[in-house]
């Protein structure tokens, strides 16, 4: 098993909490990420999980606590009280983000080509060639065949149309993503599919990864640690293997035996 601590971490949040009114989004929640790891973070609908990526990619403000980022050079800054347009060139470039409905990380009247392109755009290539070059490599990398490139995302399946997004999402080769179901709505076979490939690409390029799923299957999958979550507080944390196969928490021993009755 990869010791990940021994680096310094890439994503710190302390103390995290949002909520809602009377409604707690999330409470007290702190954690460490580090250069190369996979956390998985699993609860039921309405357990957290979602407001509190949210808070962590900056588009949710925490009401207390802090999320810190290590940039490349080294220095360590509050992804809250940076300039708008330094949080807009990290999301161009260190982060990415995966959503569940790939309409709403894609371009859908935009080429398949395109959608890849305009990430590339936004970092500053500029040559047409090299563009299209390096977005066909991409789309060959998720498996899309090269005659589509000129396709629109609308004419695409929904296992095409996520696989579009997430060669959208690394092309520039981020350090961070982050995943919010990123199979859900998928048949069992698509899905098998798609966390092959991004187990493979997140193994390929080192990446670090947070990604929300109520699905154990997933989890156990793609991450190397596990939070699981409950009325917007941290319950448990651990290994995933340690944690699914071994729950300590009474909540994390129902969410394992509710998977064994399924």
């Amino acid at each position: 098993m990869t010791d990940f601590s021994n680096a310094q971490p890439l994503l710190r949040a302390d103390r995290v909490t949002r909520t809602f009114g009377r409604i707690v989004g999330c409470a007290d929640v702190s954690l460490d990420l580090y250069p190369g790891e996979v956390l998985g973070i699993v609860g039921e609908s309405g357990s957290g999980k979602s407001t509190l990526l949210r808070c962590l990619f900056a588009a949710d403000t925490p009401d207390s606590g802090t999320v810190a980022y290590t940039l490349r050079h080294g220095e360590t800054r509050n992804v809250h009280t940076m300039l708008d347009a330094e949080r807009r060139m990290l999301m161009r470039t260190d982060w990415a983000f995966v959503h569940q409905n790939p309409r709403d990380g894609l371009r859908m009247h935009v080429s398949a080509g395109g959608n890849v392109g305009e990430r590339l755009m936004a970092t500053g290539e500029r040559h047409y060639g090299n563009i299209r070059a390096t977005a066909g490599e991409w789309l060959d990398k998720v498996e899309i065949a090269d005659e589509r490139i000129d396709d629109l995302p609308v004419t695409f399946s929904g296992g095409m149309q996520q696989r579009l997004q997430i060669a959208r999402n690394l092309v520039t080769r981020p350090r961070l993503a982050f995943m919010d179901e990123p199979t859900g709505g998928l048949d069992v076979s698509v899905q098998a599919r798609l966390l092959d490939l991004l187990r493979g690409l997140v193994s390929d390029l080192g990446l670090a990864a947070i990604v929300v799923t109520h699905d154990l299957a997933v989890a156990r999958h793609l991450s190397h640690r596990l939070m699981v979550m409950k009325q917007g507080r941290v319950v448990e944390t651990g290994l995933t293997d340690q944690v699914l196969d071994d729950p300590q928490h009474p909540y994390s021993q129902l969410l394992v035996s509710s998977i064994l009755r399924a």
